[in-house]
């Protein structure tokens, strides 16, 4: 649908809607229950005990035979709001020593998953896993599937899953790794017991061959889809996970702009590290294109004019990426080098844990519609943390701030994502709710007497670009080399910094102040700005990934970063500083 014929949301519904959107969620609910009842998560973990209880009374253990209302009322009732704490202990017995099928099969859903999520651990301690099931007439992701699709797609995973019965026979072997390489592997039947084979296709939902999902190296695997896409001049679409993916590979073509060239004209692959082990699965696929190596370097590398993709590709109509939240920063970039026409697109509303919604208007890249094929549930923000406060679809208003909660088919019951969102009103064609990402639920930090949250820091920097620079990407710690701790960002700028840049501390002091009413603006000291090396953030996700051995996709940056090593590594390339005195302290406000 394009963005002419999206209905705007309507902010109140109808009777006829809300009755309607009830009927549906409530026929969704009562089949994700009847199909994960039996699951060893929900019949053995204590936090269910409740629900299970009350069945006792109807005569049953599990709900066979209790009519559908009172399956309903009784999870309205007694499923309490969970977490990872209870999730975890079942999810952990899949990576155990030895795997063995009686232990781990309908551990959350029937039968046994087909991959594991591992999250990036952006917002927490260490890793966390999720079982993902096969599940018939599962929602397909935007893409933009085809050949002429510019798709940086990975089949990395961290380790395999042996699933051993009693025999000691392998009866399931299965992949954990980053969430979107399995989701694509569940899709496209590409099992990793068949990567022998499947690593010889040519694929037919990207400009580049299957094999490219194998390179490991952050820099080699987006150069290299890179090249694949720059030999093509009929990519249509540009599909990466994040909004400053696209940016990485921008900066990687101006750097390669040479070498991508002439490759592209005889055919030989770069000896970039980490390709060793794929090129001769790539060579085939990659034939001399003297034609269009000569075309590229007609274009020539002219990063300082805007449009720049579109003379690359000229048949460049869509962008598809995550880019709300803090990967908007990177839309002012982005924008330069693809010009006015081209359309950006968001992904959707999706994370580890679960597939939240889809992308509702094309043209705007914050608005999502809750999935049918899952229940999301809404958690009233200003009242109590607890389940007596979860809101149904039917009920939520237009204009107010939920934190989502989730009931899934691969076995979360009433999850607590911690992602806040602000309803925009309601879908008039079938009542479902319409909403925009707004943070994450957590404050991040106290100082000067308010709460520090993703969206301040996030909204104050951006306020001050006019002052600093165009910025490409930040992150921020909390500074304390003065005694008093202070907010420090850590920012990649685009060109040179303005002439009136030295004022941007004192702009971004008022603009944190003036976002929290509660801050008290003499205990607040003076944020510092601390200015990066150009191509600082690419490296960082590329020095990520090889540390945690994760993919491409999970090379997200937090907005506030407490890991001290990832610290250390932003701070050993500082370029310039603001906002200090002469004995490297935060000035006072």
């Amino acid at each position: 649908m394009s963005p002419s014929q999206v209905p705007s949301p309507v902010p109140d519904l109808s009777p006829v809607l809300a009755s309607a959107l009830k009927n549906g969620v409530e026929a969704t609910m009562v089949a994700i229950i009847k199909k994960n009842r039996r699951s060893r998560y929900f019949r053995e973990s204590p936090v269910f005990a409740d629900f299970h209880d009350a069945l006792r009374n109807f005569g049953t253990d599990d709900g066979g035979g209790v009519p559908d209302n009172v399956l309903l009322e009784t999870y309205r009732t007694t499923i309490p709001l969970t977490t990872y704490d209870s999730y975890e202990p079942f999810a952990a017995k899949f990576l155990a020593e030895n795997c063995h099928e009686d232990d781990v099969r309908d551990m959350f859903s029937p039968g046994l998953p087909h991959h594991i999520a591992i999250t990036s651990s952006t917002s927490s301690p260490k890793p966390k896993l999720y079982c993902k099931y096969q599940h018939q007439g599962s929602m397909r992701h935007a893409f933009g599937d085809g050949r002429n699709t510019f798709w940086t797609f990975s089949l990395h995973y961290r380790q395999l899953v042996e699933v051993r019965n009693r025999d000691g026979d392998i009866v399931r072997t299965i992949s954990a790794g980053i969430g979107s390489s399995g989701a694509l592997r569940m899709r496209s039947h590409l099992e990793v017991e068949d990567d022998h084979l499947n690593i010889k296709l040519a694929g037919d939902w990207a400009t580049s061959p299957i094999a490219v999902g194998f390179i490991r190296d952050y820099r080699t695997f987006m150069l290299t889809h890179t090249l694949f896409a720059l030999a093509n001049s009929k990519v249509e679409t540009i599909t990466m996970i994040f909004t400053t993916s696209i940016v990485d590979v921008i900066r990687y073509m101006e750097e390669e702009w040479d070498t991508l060239i002439a490759s592209i004209e005889t055919g030989e692959l770069p000896p970039w590290e980490g390709i060793q082990h794929v090129r001769e699965y790539l060579q085939p696929h990659f034939p001399p294109r003297p034609e269009r190596a000569a075309q590229l370097r007609a274009i020539g590398k002219a990063t300082d004019q805007p449009g720049w993709l579109v003379e690359i590709w000229p048949m460049l109509k869509t962008t598809i990426s995550i880019s709300s939240g803090v990967f908007s920063v990177a839309i002012p970039k982005l924008r330069f080098y693809l010009g006015p026409d081209v359309q950006l697109r968001s992904l959707g509303f999706i994370t580890s844990e679960a597939y939240v919604g889809t992308v509702y208007d094309p043209s705007d890249l914050n608005l999502f519609k809750a999935t049918p094929q899952d229940i999301i549930e809404y958690l009233d923000v200003d009242k109590e943390e607890n389940a007596s406060n979860i809101v149904p679809p039917w009920l939520v208003e237009a204009g107010k701030h939920y934190e989502i909660v989730c009931t899934t088919r691969d076995g979360l019951w009433r999850f607590r994502l911690g992602d806040v969102v602000e309803i925009a009103g309601f879908d008039p064609t079938d009542g479902t709710p319409i909403m925009r990402y707004s943070e994450r639920r957590n404050v991040i930090t106290w100082m000067a007497g308010g709460e520090l949250t993703e969206q301040r820091i996030t909204a104050a920097i951006l306020a001050v670009q006019d002052t600093l620079a165009r910025i490409v990407e930040f992150t921020a710690i909390i500074d304390g080399r003065s005694g008093i701790p202070t907010l420090g960002y850590l920012i990649e700028v685009y060109g040179e910094l303005h002439p009136e840049a030295a004022e941007a501390p004192m702009k971004l002091h008022k603009e944190l102040c003036r976002l929290n009413e509660e801050f008290d603006p003499q205990r607040m000291q003076i944020p510092t700005i601390r200015i990066l090396e150009p191509g600082t953030f690419a490296e960082y996700r590329k020095w990520k990934i090889e540390m945690s051995n994760s993919g491409a996709g999970q090379a997200k940056v937090p907005v506030l970063m407490w890991d001290d090593a990832a610290r250390e590594w932003m701070l050993a390339r500082v370029r310039t500083e603001l906002g200090v005195d002469s004995n490297g302290g935060a000035v006072q406000g």
